[in-house]
Order: C-alpha cells, then structure tokens, then sequence
C-alpha cells in the first residue's frame, strides 16, 4: 500500500538523550520498512512535567501521566503525529482517542547494579539510589539493612548522584544503557533475583485512533511478539488496579501457542511478596493471575491495589 506524504511526519517525544535515541530507532525502523528519505520524518522534542520536576517521587506529583500528559495534547492538536514512548512509563489506562499502534523489538529485560557487582556485596547499611517502588521493594526484601534514596533524572543525573557520593550504589534499566552506547556500565541482575517492571525494555509507539493513514503505516514496523508480551504485562497491571506507588513486577515470554506470565506484588518494604505464573491464551487472561495474586495477600499489600 502507497500513502503519499504531503509534509513529513512529525515524531514527539520527551528531549532527554534516551528518549530522542528511541525517536531516531523508529525513524530508522520506517524508513527501513517503507523506502523513505532523511526528510520524510521530523523529530520534535517535547519537554514533559517528568522532566522538570526531579526532586519528588511521581506519586507526589501526578504519576505517570507526568510522561506522557504533553505529547497526549500535542497528538490532540496537530503538533504532532505519533508520539514514542518508553512502555513502562505509559499509564495503563490511555484516553480512547489514543492508541498504541506499533511496539518496536525488546531490548534486554534486566535491571543493571551500579556501584557493586550484586546486592549482596554491597556493604551492611549501603544506600541504593532509585525513585522506583518496585526496585526499592525488590532490594530491600534481599537486604533489609539497605537505605533507599531517591534518585530522579535522565542516566547521567542518577550516575552524577552517584558519583558525587549520594549513595553506594543504584539500579538501571539494562535496554536503555544499551540503546546509549553504554552496555559497559552496572551489572545485570538475574530474573530470578529481580524481576523486571511490566513492560520494560519495550519502546512503544501512539497515534490518535482517528488517524487510519498512520495506524497503517506503524504498522507495519510493529513487533507482534514484543506487541503480546507488553499487551499481557499491561493487562495484569489493569487487573490488579495498581498505580505508580504500587510495587508489582511482572514479565511475560513466549512459550509454545501462548505467553507465560510471571508477576510478583510487594509491600513497599518488601516484607510481604506474592509472587505466582499463568500460561495465557489470550492476554485479558492475565486477569486470572492478579487474582491469584491477590487471594490470600494481608490487607497492608491488598490496600495497594485496587483490583478484584
């Protein structure tokens, strides 16, 4: 199928050095996949609430929605397109008008170790820097004694923290320091000792669902594999009713004829976990695994979810 292009395409997405290398990926993927030139495509950085405001966690200041509020509006007006985004920073619940029409492949899943080559090496009363509930749940049930200190910003902020003594040590998302060139940097942290959040790794694309002309033509660049992963990952999320205050990893992959679906919810300590698989057919299955989850969980872990 042919679609003329009148003016390029304009891509939003959020200006830190991550986010604009995920731009140019999809760039590549659709110049790749339809033949087009250097100009078919415009890349227009978009500065996001997330990115001003680095001293408080994101549920004081609104959650996810500080990633992706301003590219929504920008989709709304015709500022822009289609929006690239990092899929664990995207809501569960998106707006009807918008659609995620494309994934691109998944990176590698693991969350990296900054400053000690595991958390058991690290010394009694080290301080891990992360704004994340669930890494801070995950590291603190494999070492009470561990402090956790926020660290927000882009890679380079969290490493100058780091640097300049904050703490002894932080967590990273493997896929990103790859995607920047800096596959050298931290220590992969084993799935089984850390799983990851839902829908790490994965960089998504959104349009408007008005907009047939570019649903067709992402598409086309869609992973359908990473696409079901993702789609089972975000389906327990809204299942289990959790939010950014709520510790939940979860990780699907392809087994046989359907996904298996691995998940775990926490306490924000990590004194409590529930952890549990399903084999899923369909991804609204994941619906049977939050309740799994959640049966028999304590009303400290349960009064972090909203779900069934």
């Amino acid at each position: 199928m042919t679609f003329s292009l009148p003016r390029p395409l304009r891509l939003g997405t959020r200006g830190s050095p991550l986010a604009l290398t995920q731009a140019h990926m999809v760039v590549a993927a659709l110049r790749a996949a339809h033949g087009w030139d250097e100009s078919a495509v415009e890349i227009v950085a978009i500065k996001t609430s997330g990115d001003r405001i680095q001293d408080r966690a994101l549920a004081e200041v609104g959650g996810k929605a500080l990633w992706t509020k301003e590219l929504d509006i920008a989709l709304a007006d015709g500022t822009i397109d289609f929006a690239v985004h990092s899929m664990k920073d995207v809501e569960t619940i998106r707006p009807a008008e918008i659609v995620i029409a494309a994934m691109l492949p998944r990176a590698d899943v693991r969350d990296r170790l900054i400053g000690a080559p595991s958390l058991a090496a690290l010394p009694p009363g080290a301080r891990v820097g992360t704004s994340s509930p669930r890494r801070s749940a995950q590291v603190r049930r494999a070492r009470p004694d561990i402090g956790i200190v926020l660290f927000r910003g882009n890679v380079d902020t969290r490493l100058g923290k780091l640097a300049a003594g904050e703490a002894e040590a932080t967590l990273l998302a493997g896929a990103g320091l790859i995607r920047l060139g800096r596959d050298e940097i931290g220590h992969p942290i084993p799935i089984e000792e850390m799983l990851p959040a839902p829908a790490q790794a994965a960089v998504g694309v959104e349009t408007l669902a008005e907009r047939k002309d570019v649903r067709a033509l992402l598409g086309v660049i869609d992973d359908a594999p990473t696409n079901a992963c993702v789609s089972a990952e975000r389906a327990l999320l809204a299942a289990l009713g959790g939010d950014c205050r709520s510790p939940i990893a979860a990780l699907a992959i392809r087994s046989g004829a359907g996904l298996l679906l691995r998940a775990e919810i926490m306490t924000e300590d990590g004194s409590e976990c529930r952890s549990g698989e399903a084999m899923l057919i369909e991804t609204g299955d994941a619906a049977a695994l939050a309740r799994q989850l959640l049966d028999g969980a304590s009303p400290r872990l349960r009064a972090l979810f909203t779900g069934p």
